[in-house]
């Protein structure tokens, strides 16, 4: 039977054997996965080895990537947020675009272009990939910094000034055009925009949880996932209808869902269909680039490229260095210098409105996704010539360094843990020194009363200043072990009379603590997850004295276990967990009344395979 599509099982077997192979190859050289699937891309495209011939197809299906990941975006920027983030994205946003559009417009006009072509050349490449940037984002870590915050507010901006822009493109049919049809009224493009960010207001304010909490209560999970899918691919449909973007419609939607009781649920069931359509929309852009094209103009696209890249790179990091220092404005112009998705948009509707030939559209497209492809070398590049830009304690306000300081206790690191055990203390009023080495966080401790000074308790000098020498008791509430170990070794060999108490890490930090001399020492989980364990007994139905009972016979056992490891080592006190196997696998403290039960073929199997190799004794 005759294949009635121009994509088959075959094609989707090479496209998802392209994007796993790729990804992990670029991930391995640290190259990044998008650039992998770009490079797949171009490789299985129509221009190399002809797998698939038809790439619009694919990009179609794969915008929902791009739109499923703004939706996340959108659920995780909670309105208030967003509206403590207007500045940046009206003022910073609306900045970055005209300075870019109007460099790049005029770099246009200078290599021949009419200037109406010239201005939809310069505001298409003006206008930043959201996929990939909003990727490298997620990747590196810093969606939520600061730095990245701002990049994301240039995003928003630049995914609401499509429809005036598709609006002047109109415009400008009319008069330069040489199409019939030069599209919608203006008026009634804007009416159709303003309907669909109405109906998506409503639809999310008032209808989107009702739905969710009949489908929560009458269907099942599956039913679940097609409402999230439902509610996120209807609010693209919305914005696409009224001539916005599909991304600004399910970034809308997010945020109005943002504060739902449903929030996490429609998070993970659209989370997989996002990481698998957003690899595919990179790979489908890699498809779309015409080698030919490039072959036949080399010359243009490569001189478009470095010309248009170079001036939007200086134009971003010229509008980033108002406010912000070398550092973020680097890494925001790597992030930026390309063009993005929206202009194959306007180049393809400038082309059919007759505003663009036939050659300068393909060689500006060319350019667009050649600059994408470029986008993780650019980023890589930036890190390497960006200087180390953390605040400096000199430099900032309300951080004193650690000088002089005579107080009954000192206390080494001011995180979460140390944050809660001053509080008895200062309750009691004893008077309390505290150091740490972050000074955001000293600065942050400040606006809550807390007096902190700035001191790296590693060093022997900074002990010194900060009174290690007359304190009488020493907190080391650090997070790494080895900073901890360092500094009960200091401590240890400079203020012997000085107490320790010490937050250990695991069982075997607790051990070297102990062995090295400290005072006291607590697992900083340990405790906690007896209290957790408690409540769950109770929950369970089990008395007060039951479950008080049962956690005092595991902190015992415990006890027991820690005090033969000193002695003996890591490996002692296994009879003590009631369970005690070969292997050095974590254990419970109590054994269960229950033998496990496997639930599949493959649990089976692999439970035979652990009794076999206990009574190996392997």
């Amino acid at each position: 039977m005759n294949e009635t599509t121009s994509m088959g099982l075959g094609h989707v077997v090479a496209l998802l054997a392209a994007m796993v192979v790729a990804a992990t190859l670029f991930r391995r050289f640290g190259l990044g996965s998008v650039l992998g699937y770009l490079a797949a891309g171009l490789l299985i495209g129509p221009s190399v080895l002809g797998v698939v011939d038809d790439p619009e197809s694919v990009l179609h299906v794969a915008e929902l990537g791009v739109v499923m990941f703004l939706f996340i975006i959108g659920l995780e920027m909670r309105p208030a947020r967003l509206w403590s983030l207007r500045r940046e994205i009206f003022g910073l946003g609306a900045v970055q675009v005209l300075v870019c559009a109007v460099l790049l417009t005029g770099l246009a006009m200078a290599v021949g272009l009419a200037w109406y072509a010239a201005v939809i050349a310069g505001f298409g490449f003006a206008l930043s990939s959201t996929a990939i940037v909003m990727q490298l984002l997620q990747e590196r870590n810093e969606n939520a910094d600061p730095a990245g915050q701002r990049v994301i507010s240039i995003l928003l901006f630049e995914d609401l000034a499509i429809v005036p822009l598709l609006a002047l493109v109109a415009v400008l049919a009319g008069t330069y055009g040489s199409a019939v049809d030069s599209g919608r009224p203006i008026w009634m493009t804007v009416s159709l925009a303003a309907g669909a960010v109405a109906l998506v207001y409503v639809a999310g304010r008032w209808v989107v949880n009702p739905f969710f909490r009949l489908l929560a209560r009458y269907g099942g999970r599956e039913i679940m996932t097609m409402g999230a899918l439902f509610v996120v691919l209807g609010a693209a449909y919305a914005m696409n209808l009224g001539g916005l973007s599909m991304a600004m419609g399910a970034f809308l939607a997010g945020v109005l869902l943002s504060e739902s009781t449903f929030r996490h649920q429609l998070e993970a069931d659209v989370e997989p269909f996002r990481g698998l359509l957003l690899g595919l929309f990179f790979l489908s852009v890699g498809m779309s680039l015409d080698v030919r094209v490039v072959i036949a103009d080399w010359a243009w696209v490569l001189g478009g490229l470095a010309a248009f890249m170079t001036t939007k790179m200086i134009a971003v990091y010229a509008v980033a260095r108002l406010k912000q220092k070398h550092g973020e404005g680097l890494l925001r112009a790597a992030l930026m210098g390309e063009g993005g998705e929206f202009a194959f948009v306007l180049y393809a509707t400038a082309f059919a409105a007759g505003l663009l030939d036939p050659r300068t559209a393909a060689i500006l497209s060319a350019v667009v996704i050649l600059s994408m492809a470029l986008t993780p070398l650019r980023v890589m590049l930036a890190d390497r010539l960006r200087p180390n830009e953390d605040l400096s304690p000199d430099d900032a306000d309300g951080v004193d360094r650690a000088s002089n300081l005579r107080e009954r206790v000192l206390i080494i690191g001011f995180g979460r843990f140390a944050q809660v055990v001053s509080q008895p203390l200062l309750a009691r009023d004893v008077d309390v020194s505290i150091i740490d080495t972050d000074v955001e966080m000293i600065q942050a401790a400040g606006t809550f009363g807390f007096k902190v000074f700035y001191g790296d308790g590693s060093r022997l000098d900074v002990l010194r200043a900060s009174g290690a020498g007359t304190a009488e008791t020493i907190l080391v509430c650090v997070d790494k072990s080895e900073t901890a170990d360092r500094i009960v070794e200091l401590v240890k060999a400079e203020f012997p009379l000085t107490k320790l108490f010490v937050r250990a890490y695991d069982r075997g930090h607790a051990i070297r603590l102990v062995q090295a001399g400290v005072e006291y020492q607590v697992r900083e989980m340990f405790e906690s997850a007896l209290v957790f364990g408690y409540q769950v007994l109770i929950d369970l139905g089990f008395s007060a004295d039951e479950a008080r009972e049962t956690i005092d016979d595991v902190r015992r056992r415990d006890d027991e276990r820690f005090s033969l490891q000193l002695v003996e080592g890591i490996q002692a006190g296994r009879s003590l967990m009631r369970g005690n196997i070969a292997t050095t696998r974590p254990e419970p403290y109590v054994k269960p009344r229950r033998e496990g039960m496997p639930l599949n073929e493959e649990a089976a199997e692999a439970l035979e395979g652990d009794d076999e190799r206990e009574k190996a004794g392997v």
